[in-house]
């Protein structure tokens, strides 16, 4: 893509952040930033964050901690010191944005709160992100991705019908929250723009993970009626899922009467349009296992690589199912510039990226994750010059 000297770096540039947080939703917000050409200048304690003892490893540096971080700066500040307090509270009087992820209070009284802070610097995007708030009955409890999952029902609703419920096998909680978390700080920076003033942001992974399960809460706020574990078929809609092969399985998406009725011809059943049973989405729903016995009677008499083949050139959705590694060295991916290098570490071994495409920002450029305190001089060497 082309690109112009004053935004190649990012639509971000120029712009500083100043990341009090530590783990995974915090980090994973500031890290989007980062991926826009923010400045993020990383606040740790003497131990470093959390992820910094937690692997995979790359030699002695953990790879997790390296994919969350990327990109920034790092300064290690002992928020309890006087001298270290005066000197972050410097920081965040240049800074535009300011992210904590401790428990509501806990900010406060390491004297960075967002009262304090605003007070100094009232055009200041202040993001405060904890696991359920900084008001409500549950403001002070501890909150892990599993804690998040299981409160807000998406535990519930994931898994076999036969089976327990089942944890989604990311940390997706922390990451909805990231996500919501850098959204909504680029929503308050455009609004300071027109209004000249900050923004006190409060968000909390519980509200997050709701925010992100539209089908789910839509189907009981409409019908008062609990949503089930549905495994890998569709809540509404039928046949939509795996299915079996002569040599594995096939996802199909099957979600109107017309997909429904190329996905009847090519499995040679172009009868069951006309049933009534399967009249409509409700209807193939209700009728489900009578439309997998009808379509395993075709797919299980072929290989997963010509039933994709034959749905596909139909213009039925269906694939394989890729494991991760496939997915992220895939042709696909690859051409997208998902991953990038992360300029040292690992031989091979790659950092992701913010997943939007900008016509003013080239994808692909090196980052890396800092090493604790290495940019400390830097650092206190443009405070210096700023004041």
């Amino acid at each position: 893509m082309a690109t112009s000297p004053d935004t190649a770096q990012g639509p971000l540039s120029g712009v500083v952040v100043v990341d009090f947080s530590r783990v995974l939703a915090g980090p994973y917000a500031t890290a989007l930033l980062a991926d826009l050409g923010a400045r993020v200048i990383k606040v740790e304690p003497r131990d470093g964050d959390d992820y910094r003892h937690v692997g995979p490893w790359l030699g002695r540096e953990s790879a997790l901690f390296a994919t969350v971080n990327r990109g920034k700066e790092s300064i290690v500040l002992d928020l309890k010191s006087p001298a270290d307090l005066g000197f972050a509270l410097e920081l965040c009087d240049q800074a535009d944005v300011v992210v904590e992820n401790f428990r509501p209070g806990v900010a406060g009284k390491l004297g960075i709160g967002a009262d304090a802070l605003t007070a100094r610097n009232p055009r200041l995007v202040y993001a405060s992100i904890s696991g359920f708030g900084q008001t409500g009955p549950m403001k002070e409890r501890p909150a892990y991705d599993i804690i998040v999952q299981a409160l807000t029902g998406l535990m519930s609703i994931t898994g076999d019908p036969s089976g327990p419920p089942t944890l989604v096998g990311e940390s997706i909680g922390d990451v909805a929250a990231g996500l919501y978390g850098s959204w909504a700080i680029l929503a308050a920076l455009f609004q300071r723009e027109r209004t000249g003033e900050g923004c006190r942001i409060d968000l909390a992974m519980f509200d997050a993970l709701l925010a992100m399960m539209p089908i789910a809460t839509t189907r009981y706020l409409t019908t008062g009626k609990v949503p089930q574990r549905a495994g890998n078929r569709h809540a509404l809609s039928a046949p939509f899922g795996a299915f079996r092969t002569g040599d594995g399985h096939v996802v199909v998406a099957v979600l109107n009467s017309k997909l429904f009725e190329q996905f009847c011809a090519v499995i040679g059943r172009s009868d069951l349009v006309a049933d009534e049973r399967f009249a409509s989405d409700s209807a193939r729903k209700t009728n489900e296992e009578a439309l997998r016995r009808a379509f395993e009677d075709w797919s299980m008499q072929r290989s997963t690589q010509d039933a994709v083949a034959a749905l596909s050139a139909a213009g039925v959705p269906a694939t394989r199912i890729m494991d991760v590694g496939e997915a992220i060295d895939s042709e696909h991916a690859r051409s997208r510039s998902l991953f990038r290098s992360p300029q040292s570490g690992a031989p091979g071994f790659r950092l992701p990226e913010q997943p939007a495409g900008f016509s003013t920002m080239a994808r692909g450029r090196p980052a890396a994750p800092p090493g604790l305190d290495e940019h400390s001089a830097a650092i206190r060497a443009w405070i210096a010059r700023r004041g």
